[in-house]
């Protein structure tokens, strides 16, 4: 496995895998209609430092980027977001990515991480609990999840 930061060339091997996960409806709070083009925008923005994950074999199979989550004064708390290819999950791969990006974040100077949306049902909230997050409120309701209804959206934090 190798994690590398992202070039404007791989996009094209992470829209496959972004799109599956967006359009699926169960884990972001991004419009799953979202075209290449805006997901291009959001994710490669250049504000944010992206990173990938190679396989063995050289495939990327997953994909973060870290960013400030407030600007001014606050600007020394990130914000991160995650997606594993779902054809590769079960391999560690979003685990090392985590802790790839987390110890990023801390020696580009940011002080905490800070995720603004984690929908309760995701399956990555026990991730994140393992590498130190905690819940700090749910806002109950607030996301239509095609298979369980409405559930809450997690805002979670973890020093660095």
């Amino acid at each position: 496995m190798l994690i590398r930061e992202a070039a404007a060339d791989d996009w094209p091997r992470i829209w496959p895998f972004w799109h599956r996960i967006v359009a699926a409806g169960e884990t972001y709070a991004w419009d799953p209609d979202t075209s290449e083009d805006a997901a291009r925008a959001l994710w490669m923005n250049p504000a944010k430092r992206v990173y990938v994950v190679e396989d063995d074999a050289g495939a990327i199979v997953a994909s973060a980027y870290v960013t400030p989550n407030y600007g001014g004064p606050a600007a020394r708390i990130a914000n991160a977001g995650f997606m594993v290819d779902p054809d590769h999950g079960g391999h560690g791969y979003g685990r090392a990515l985590a802790e790839h990006i987390l110890a990023a974040a801390k020696a580009d100077g940011y002080r905490g991480m800070v995720f603004n949306a984690v929908v309760e049902t995701n399956p990555a909230v026990g991730l994140w609990t393992s590498l130190g997050f905690t819940v700090l409120g749910t806002v109950p309701d607030a996301y239509e999840h095609p298979r369980h209804g409405r559930v809450g959206l997690h805002i979670m934090y973890r020093a660095l």
